[in-house]
C-alpha cells in the first residue's frame, strides 16, 4: 500500500500522484473492498480501503469514532484523510460516505477516475447487514431508503464510469470493469 499523508511530502515517500489510480464509489455492500481487491490483483496495482486508513489513524472502530464525534465528526475526519490521500497505481476503495466531501471528492478525482458501482435499493437490502456495525452515516430520522435515493445524485455526479451491478457475480464486475479500462486507455502499464 503506497500511501502519502500532508505530513510527509511526496518525495519523502517517494512517491507522486500520477492520476494511474482507480477509485471505487458506492453504497456499502456494493462490493468495493472486494471488486477493489480483486481489481488490483489482476492490475498489479496495490489497494487502498481508506476505512482501514481512518481506523489506524484514529486508533479506533468508525462506529466508535462516530459514537464519540458524531456523524458531522466522523464525515469531517473522512473528508480529511480522504483529502491528504496519495497513491501510484492503487485501486481506492473509501467509504460510501465520502462523496459527501468537496475536498476528498476533488482529491480522489484528480488520482484518477472514479467508478460507481451501482446496486439496487433491494441488493442493498440483501447485502447489508447490521448499518451499525457497519459504520454507516445515517442521519436521526432518515431511513436507509432516504440515504439511498440522496446518494445516488452524488455518486453519479462524480462518477467517471458507471458499472451496474445487476444480476452479476463480483467477479463478472471486475472482469467488465477491467475491460472499460483498458479500452478507455485508463490503466497505465
Amino acid at each position: 500500500m503506497v500511501l502519502n499523508r500532508d505530513d510527509k511530502t511526496e518525495s519523502e515517500m517517494g512517491v507522486r500522484s500520477t492520476g494511474n489510480n482507480i477509485t471505487l464509489i458506492g453504497m456499502p455492500a456494493a462490493g468495493k473492498s472486494t471488486v477493489g481487491v480483486l481489481l488490483a490483483k489482476r492490475l498489479g496495482y496495490s489497494f487502498i480501503d481508506v476505512d482501514i486508513v481512518i481506523q489506524e489513524e484514529k486508533g479506533k472502530l468508525l462506529k466508535e469514532i462516530i459514537k464519540e464525534q458524531g456523524l458531522d465528526g466522523f464525515m469531517e475526519v473522512e473528508n480529511q484523510v480522504n483529502a491528504g490521500l496519495k497513491a501510484n497505481r492503487a485501486v481506492i476503495a473509501p467509504g460510501g460516505s465520502v462523496i459527501y466531501g468537496k475536498e476528498a471528492m476533488e482529491n480522489l478525482k484528480s488520482l484518477g477516475p472514479v467508478v460507481y458501482l451501482k446496486i439496487s435499493y433491494e441488493e442493498l437490502l440483501s447485502r447489508l447487514g447490521d448499518v451499525v456495525d457497519r459504520g454507516v452515516v445515517l442521519k436521526d430520522g432518515m431511513t436507509l431508503k432516504d440515504l439511498y435515493e440522496e446518494r445516488i445524485t452524488y455518486f453519479e455526479k462524480y462518477a467517471d464510469i458507471i458499472i451496474d451491478e445487476e444480476g452479476k457475480e463480483l467477479g463478472s464486475v471486475v472482469d467488465e470493469l477491467r475491460e472499460l479500462m483498458e479500452e478507455r486507455g485508463l490503466v497505465l502499464g
